[in-house]
C-alpha cells in the first residue's frame, strides 16, 4: 500500500464520528416516533386520577366477568335464548331512564358523593348474585331484579366518572385521560369474557360473582380516596326534564346527527349476536370454555382496530365512511354466524369489532364538531343511551328470533338485515352521506 493509500491518523476518527453521529440521529428519530404513537401516560402523575383509572380499569375486569356469567346462567336456568335476551330490556330501561339524567345529576350535586353512592349500588348488586349463586335459588326474578339494580347504578356512575375527569388533570391532558379510559375498558372487555369462561368452566357462577365483588372494591376505594368535587358556579334547582327535551328537540332538526344514531341503533339493534352466545357454545362449540372466546371476539377487534386506526382522522367522507364500517360489521356478523369452528368465528367476530370501533369514532367525532357547546352535553346524554341501550336491544332481537327460527337464523339473519337496513336509511336521507369534514360548518 503506498502512502497515498494508506489512511492517516486524522481520516478514521472522522469517520467514525460521522457514523456515530448518524446512529443518534437514527435512534432519536425513532424515539420520537414512538413518542408519536404510544399512549400518553402523564395523567398517571395525578394521584387521584391515577386511583380512579386504576379502581376502573381492575372493576371493569371483573364487571365483564358478571356481565358473561349472569347470561350464562340464566340460560342453564331456562334452556331459552328468549330469557337470556330480555335480560337486555331489564338493562335499558333504567340505562334509558338514569342516563338521559345522569350528567344534569353530576352537575348539581358533589361528584365524589354522587360517584361513590352510585358505585355501593352496583356493588351491592353484585354481592346479591354472589348469594344467590353460592345459596342455589335460581330465582329468574331476581337475577333480572339484581341486574336492573346494577344497571341504576350503573347509569348514574358512569357519567359522573366521566365529569369528574376534567377536574383532576389540566386541561391539555383531558384527551390523554380519555384515551387511558377508553383502553382500560378494552382491555377488560377483552380480559373479562376470556377470565369468565375458565372460571364458569371450573368453578361456577359464585366464583365469577365473588371475583367481581372483590375487584369492585378497589373502585370503591378510588371513589372514597377522591377529593371532594362540588358543582362549579352558582348552580341552584334540580335538573329538570326540559333540558333533556330541548336537545331531543334539537336533535330532531339536524338529519346529520339524527342518523349518525339511527345508523347506530340499526348496528346494534339488529345485529348484535351476543345473547346467543352461550347456546351456540353449547351447541355448536363444545361448551362453557367457548363463551369467554365468544363475548371476548368484538372487544379483541376493536382493541386492534384502535392500535391500527392512524387513517381515520385522515378521512373527510365521514358519512360514507360510517355507513361502510357498519355493513362490513353486519356482514362479518352474519359470516360468523355461519363459522362451524370456534376459532373462524371469533376471527370473524373480530373483523366486525374493528369495523364497529371505525363507527364508533365516526360517530363520535361528528357529533363532538357538528353540534354546537351548548348542546354537545344533552346530546352526549343521548349518545350514552343509545351507545349503551343499541346491544341491550340486540338482546332483545337476537333472543326473540331466536325462539321462533332458531340460533344460527337469528345470528346470520340479524347480520344481513343490519348491512340492508344501514344503506337504505342513508340512501332514504342523504344528508349523511353527504357529510364532508371540508364543507360541513361547525354547529350544523
Amino acid at each position: 500500500m503506498t502512502a497515498e493509500q494508506r489512511p492517516t491518523p486524522q481520516d478514521a476518527p472522522g469517520e467514525d464520528h460521522c457514523a456515530g453521529a448518524e446512529t443518534i440521529r437514527v435512534k432519536a428519530s425513532r424515539r420520537s416516533a414512538l413518542r408519536r404513537v404510544a399512549i400518553d401516560t402523564r395523567p398517571l402523575a395525578d394521584g387521584a386520577y391515577r386511583r380512579l383509572w386504576m379502581g376502573q380499569g381492575v372493576s371493569f375486569v371483573g364487571f365483564q366477568v358478571t356481565a358473561v356469567a349472569v347470561p350464562v346462567q340464566v340460560w342453564e336456568m331456562t334452556r331459552s335464548s328468549l330469557w337470556v335476551g330480555m335480560l337486555g330490556i331489564v338493562n335499558l330501561v333504567p340505562l334509558i331512564v338514569f342516563g338521559l339524567w345522569g350528567g344534569a345529576i353530576a352537575d348539581h350535586r358533589d361528584r365524589r358523593r354522587l360517584l361513590f353512592a352510585a358505585s355501593c349500588v352496583m356493588w351491592a348488586a353484585t354481592l346479591l348474585l354472589l348469594a344467590q349463586a353460592l345459596l342455589g335459588l335460581e330465582s329468574l326474578a331476581l337475577i333480572m331484579a339484581v341486574v336492573a339494580v346494577q344497571a341504576t347504578g350503573f347509569a348514574v356512575s358512569s357519567p359522573t366518572r366521566s365529569a369528574i375527569v376534567p377536574r383532576l388533570v389540566a386541561e391539555p391532558l383531558v384527551p390523554a385521560a380519555n384515551t387511558l379510559n377508553f383502553t382500560a375498558s378494552q382491555v377488560g372487555m377483552l380480559a373479562g369474557p376470556l377470565l369468565a369462561g375458565v372460571l364458569l368452566a371450573r368453578w361456577g357462577y359464585a366464583a365469577a360473582y365473588g371475583l367481581d365483588a372483590v375487584l369492585f372494591s378497589l373502585a370503591l376505594y378510588a371513589a372514597l380516596r377522591l377529593p371532594p368535587i362540588p358543582p362549579l358556579g352558582d348552580v341552584t334547582g334540580t335538573p329538570g326534564l326540559r333540558s333533556v327535551i330541548d336537545g331531543l328537540a334539537y336533535l330532531w332538526t339536524q338529519p346529520v346527527l339524527l342518523m349518525s344514531f339511527v345508523v347506530d341503533i340499526i348496528a346494534m339493534g339488529v345485529a348484535m349476536p351476543r345473547a346467543l352466545f352461550p347456546e351456540l357454545a353449547e351447541t355448536r362449540y363444545g361448551g362453557e370454555a367457548a363463551v369467554g372466546w365468544l363475548f371476548a371476539a368484538i372487544a379483541i377487534g376493536a382493541v386492534l382496530g384502535g392500535l391500527s386506526s392512524g387513517w381515520i382522522g385522515r378521512v373527510r367522507r365521514q358519512g360514507v365512511a360510517l355507513v361502510a364500517s357498519i355493513v362490513v360489521w353486519g356482514l362479518a356478523v352474519a359470516a360468523a354466524g355461519l363459522a362451524e369452528q370456534l376459532w373462524l368465528a371469533v376471527a370473524l367476530l373480530a373483523a366486525g369489532g374493528a369495523a364497529d370501533l371505525v363507527s364508533a369514532v365516526f360517530r363520535q367525532t361528528m357529533l363532538q364538531t357538528y353540534a354546537p357547546d351548548e348542546m354537545r352535553g344533552r346530546l352526549q346524554g343521548v349518545f350514552t343511551v343509545v351507545v349503551a341501550g343499541g346491544p341491550r336491544l340486540g338482546d332483545l332481537r337476537a333472543g326473540a328470533t331466536a325462539s321462533v327460527a332458531g340460533a344460527t337464523a337469528s345470528w346470520v339473519g340479524g347480520g344481513l338485515a343490519c348491512a340492508v337496513l344501514v344503506v337504505v336509511a342513508a340512501l332514504a336521507v342523504p344528508a349523511l352521506l353527504r357529510y364532508d369534514t371540508r364543507t360541513a360548518a361547525p354547529g350544523g
